[in-house]
């Protein structure tokens, strides 16, 4: 078949990662095929691949841009094994709304499902149960990649174990993923044995962690803004997918009950200022106090346990116009992750520059990938306004955690200097040799990327 590049859909855009910050014109390609997208690259040096632009930085964005909302063809799907093959433009709401009625479920899930699958894979994502079942890509068994000079890579670990590694996590910068093979665990309801544990202070809540490691998710709201004793006093939220036999007999009848719907919208970019300390520390205190006992149990939609903010369309615009940085971070649990955890959360709490969001969980062991962000330790991830005086806290908390051993989430990033990059990702060296093997004119590209020196 003959392709015409005028034919493709192309548009001129100002666009942005999910954090509304940096914001720049692009050129916009809309690709429906693979013949297509070995078009555009015969006639352009770069290109830099983008999903739902669901990343909060700059790790999506570039002057000519790649976008697959129609490569997202279910492929095939065994209903013995749970092995899923789709195309890499897949929605995770569209797995969630076809699968969770038929007894399957993402084994691994970010905390949006408003994300593609290859956006998924190329960010390496975690979820709330890694401490059991690791990143993402852990659950992939292959993949394929078309790069820069168009040609096929069937990729799996026996084959091509370098380029799986590279390409797990590698913010699609070593091609364009078409296509991936992985694994669905299954589950028995859309519902979500809860239990909630109310924390007094950061040292509780790390002993909890501890000692609950059996759930399979786990996950803390922490108040940013507590000071002294009360120093990361928190709600520890457990979970574990109910059997239908466990239901009680109210929620047996909708057992498999997806209300998908976006019940809330911010319509328009709120007034800047609306988030500061005032606002912030009463929301948190009222969220904190609305748990009554220690400890409470209760069944929750699935929806509603692992993508919250999904209930609120656009909730990115309560940040203005401005928009907002995500700051997640990782703190290796030895030899002193509490500690330094602590030090974080006192600068935030001295700065007064609270985070409307702040999440702490427990990652388990190191993912293989060579840019895989989650390493064995806390991670912690907050939300600041785009304002005067956030930079200056960042850089207190990047000497933080480049002191612990710890980095930044490439996937949140829009601001990391390529020291602070270089010294917490050892593994970018190997990284970087298999994109010069693989796209040596670094055809496949992003700001992030040249920022952070991962493009020569």
């Amino acid at each position: 078949m003959f392709f015409c590049l005028d034919a493709i859909r192309m548009r001129q855009e100002l666009i942005s990662g999910w954090g509304g910050c940096p914001r720049i014109k692009a050129s916009l390609y809309e690709i429906h095929s693979k013949s297509e997208i070995s078009l555009v690259l015969e006639e352009n040096q770069s290109l830099t691949p983008r999903g739902m632009g669901r990343s909060y930085g700059d790790s999506s964005l570039g002057p000519k841009v790649l976008m697959t909302p129609k490569m997202n063809r279910l492929l095939s799907f065994n209903g013995e094994s749970g092995i899923l093959e789709c195309e890499a433009g897949v929605c995770l709401e569209d797995l969630i709304r076809v699968f969770v009625p038929k007894g399957w479920f993402l084994p691994v899930t970010p905390g949006t499902r408003f994300v593609t699958v290859g956006g998924m894979f190329a960010s390496d994502v975690h979820g709330k149960n890694h401490h059991k079942s690791g990143s993402f890509s852990k659950h992939v068994l292959s993949f394929t990649l078309l790069d820069a000079s168009g040609h096929l890579h069937e990729v799996d670990r026996q084959k091509n174990l370098e380029l799986f590694l590279a390409t797990a996590g590698g913010m699609g910068l070593t091609g364009m993923i078409l296509k991936l093979r992985f694994q669905m665990i299954p589950v028995k309801s859309s519902w979500i044995r809860q239990t909630v544990f109310k924390m007094k202070a950061l040292d509780e809540l790390l002993d909890h962690f501890d000692s609950t490691h059996q759930y399979t998710y786990s996950v803390a709201w922490v108040d940013c803004l507590s000071t002294g004793k009360n120093l990361g006093r928190s709600l520890l939220m457990l979970g574990e997918h109910a059997a239908f036999d466990e239901l009680p007999a109210d929620l047996k009848n909708r057992a498999v009950s997806l209300d998908l719907r976006q019940k809330l919208k911010v319509p328009v970019q709120l007034p800047s200022g609306m988030l500061n300390t005032w606002s912030i520390k009463t929301f948190n205190s009222l969220y904190y106090h609305r748990i009554r006992s220690r400890e409470n149990s209760q069944y929750v939609p699935l929806l509603s346990y692992f993508y919250p903010l999904d209930n609120i369309h656009h909730w990115n615009r309560i940040y203005g116009r401005k928009g907002f940085y995500q700051y997640q971070c990782v703190i290796p649990k030895k030899p002193d992750g509490s500690k330094q955890l602590r030090r974080l959360l006192q600068e935030i709490a001295d700065s007064k520059t609270g985070s409307f969001l702040a999440i702490l969980k427990l990652f388990g062991p190191r993912d293989e990938p060579y840019l895989s962000f989650a390493s064995e330790g806390y991670t912690l991830a907050l939300d600041f306004p785009n304002c005067s005086g956030t930079e200056a806290l960042f850089q207190k908390l990047d000497e933080i955690v480049v002191q612990s051993g710890g980095r930044l989430y490439l996937t949140k990033d829009a601001r990391m200097s390529k020291s602070m990059f270089e010294a917490g990702y050892l593994e970018s060296g190997l990284f970087k040799e298999v994109k010069r093997r693989i796209d040596p004119e670094n055809r496949f590209t992003s700001l992030q990327a040249a920022r952070l020196g991962l493009i020569a």
